[in-house]
């Protein structure tokens, strides 16, 4: 007769189940405070602990992440700070667990901190994922001390929690990095479009400052004779950081010369004896900002006693941003050079142009002008002298037109080139902050312009350069431009269109731009409204209008200008 087994009870079948969840809960959630205090519950529930907590600890030891079951949340407030991994818990060990009756007798034991609560038996495994330990769940005060049951319980509930925190740190990363890269586009889009270089440098601080929570960030950049001077710096004692100079040879110049980045903790007594703005910080990350050999200088991050030191990948992400903003900073550099490369050739074109044209024709009116002097002093009939007199005079007009001329060129280098070439150029000026090429769609009188045709003989394009104006075209591409602008900086678009229409003649005419996006849409509130301003300036002066607002398919934004033709 074969012997009967016995079934499982309901509490063990119950306890199965609860651990199985609690498992299951690491692929369902990415609220890592939410997973973890799940499995510190469960797990004290079904040991039969009072006190149960998990502690995930960064490189360094310190706790960064702190969830607890059993003490009431005002003792948990008088404790103030989260353990770290020492004493009778820096005894768990990797693989396995720590189970002692009582506690306060391991030889590692050092005391409790005031207002703990009393604990004696104890059971503690590592939380991890291979051979990457990220923490520890540890449990305390179970009446007649813990079994091997609860040992099971542990270390399967400290393995799925090692999941769970490494799952919450690759999804962290990988926001953070994409946080970066977006910084990164928006510094690349400010710096290309000519900003301040005060203001864009300022930008690159802020953003670094924002997305590495940072208390402060500053830019140490060459000086006279190279010497690194910190001549931009946001955040906690930013007023007392600028104009400090960093030492020779020190961690700056280093980072810039070998183009490589470090984190320093703790400002050893050099450090605060040469540079006493530094002792409040007790974290510091070092990137240079250099590209294609070229040092620009360094960018520093720094945080202050209490919040969490930076990580080795803290210092990548920083790394790859300040190389970023100094291939922007040294494009736009590159492009105000060649600005005013295009100046100095403008104003040689001029001086050409006043030289062959204008002055040669003045030279010869006065030519005309001392024969006629002669020969009225010969006594010569005067009406003989009128056509000479009368040529001179439109030599005269001539030169006073090629004057203007030149000098409306001087004041506006793209007065020979049409509003379509202009759009063109917008359009492909743009294509670097956006990240992709806007569509731009140009109508007249409700045809559309086929600009790219190969058989296209131009006569649209002129036509409608002429319906708009010198003027007008001005305004036209300035809405253009700001609007492409402001879709590359805040939208986050997938796409944009532009659409200028055209139609009728003179003050019965009118010009129309669209500038439509697929983007996050309008802000809830907006700090800056002064490139929006401008455009509504731009409209009033034609008699025309400005609205900014959602599109039709309810998605993005519409920025819409019109103004009359005449």
């Amino acid at each position: 007769m074969s012997e009967v087994q016995p079934e499982p009870s309901r509490e063990a079948g119950a306890g199965v189940t609860e651990l199985l969840d609690a498992i299951l809960a690491v692929a369902s959630e990415l609220d890592l405070p939410a997973v973890l205090d799940r499995f510190v519950q469960v797990s004290a529930r079904l040991t039969g602990a009072r006190y149960g907590a998990i502690n995930v600890l960064d490189s360094h030891g310190a706790s960064t992440t702190f969830v607890y079951t059993g003490i009431p949340n005002a003792v948990a407030r008088m404790l103030a700070t989260a353990p770290h991994a020492h004493g009778v818990l820096g005894r768990i060990p990797p693989e396995g667990v720590l189970r002692l009756e009582d506690l306060t007798q391991h030889p590692a034991f050092g005391g409790f901190p005031a207002n703990h609560p009393p604990m004696g038996s104890f059971l503690g495994a590592s939380v991890r994922v291979g051979k990457h330990v990220y923490g520890q769940l540890y449990l305390s005060e179970k009446d007649g001390g813990f079994t091997d049951a609860d040992e099971q319980v542990v270390v399967a509930l400290a393995a799925a929690a090692g999941v769970a925190v490494s799952n919450a740190q690759l999804y962290a990363e990988a926001a953070q990095r994409e946080h970066w890269l977006r910084a990164g586009q928006d510094v690349t889009t400010m710096l290309l479009e000519g900003v301040d270089e005060e203001e864009a440098l300022e930008h690159v601080a802020a953003t670094a400052r924002e997305v590495s929570r940072a208390d402060t960030a500053a830019l140490a950049l060459p000086g006279l004779g190279g010497t690194l001077l910190i001549e931009m710096a946001v955040g906690h004692l930013a007023p007392d950081l600028v104009g400090t100079m960093m030492p020779a040879g020190g961690r700056a110049e280093q980072v810039m010369l070998d183009n490589k980045g470090m984190i320093v903790f703790e400002p050893s007594q050099s450090i605060r004896t040469v540079v006493p703005e530094l002792s409040a910080f007790t974290s510091a990350i070092f990137a240079p900002l250099q590209t294609s050999g070229r040092g620009v200088g360094v960018l520093l991050l720094l945080r202050l006693a209490g919040k969490p030191l930076f990580e080795d990948r803290d210092l990548a992400t920083a790394e790859s941003f300040a190389a970023q903003a100094a291939l922007a900073y040294v494009l736009a550099e590159a492009r105000h050079a060649q600005d005013i490369a295009s100046l100095l050739d403008e104003r040689e074109r001029i001086a050409r142009d006043l030289h062959d044209l204008a002055i040669q024709q003045l030279f010869a009116t006065g030519m005309q002008l001392e024969t006629v002097r002669r020969r009225a002093a010969r006594g010569v009939d005067p009406s003989e002298l009128l056509s000479i007199v009368d040529e001179a005079l439109d030599n005269v007009d001539g030169s006073v037109r090629q004057i203007r001329e030149i000098v409306f060129k001087l004041r506006d280098p793209d007065a020979a080139t049409g509003l379509v070439e202009r759009l063109r150029r917008e359009s492909s000026l743009a294509r670097t902050g956006l990240g992709f090429a806007p569509s731009v769609v140009l109508t007249l009188d409700g045809a559309l312009l086929d600009t790219g045709a190969e058989d296209d003989d131009g006569l649209d394009e002129d036509r409608m350069d002429d319906r708009v104006g010198h003027a007008l075209t001005d305004d036209v591409v300035a809405v253009v431009r700001e609007g492409l602008a402001n879709a590359a900086r805040h939208a986050h678009a997938s796409s944009v269109t532009v659409h200028v229409a055209v139609d009728g003649v003179g003050a019965d005419g009118s010009v129309v731009v669209d500038v439509i996006d697929d983007g996050v849409g309008m802000p809830a509130t907006r700090d800056r409204a002064s490139g929006t301003g401008n455009l509504a300036s731009r409209a009033r002066q034609h008699s025309g209008s400005f609205s900014l607002g959602a599109p039709a398919t309810g998605t993005g934004t519409h920025l819409r200008w019109t103004a009359p033709l005449g």
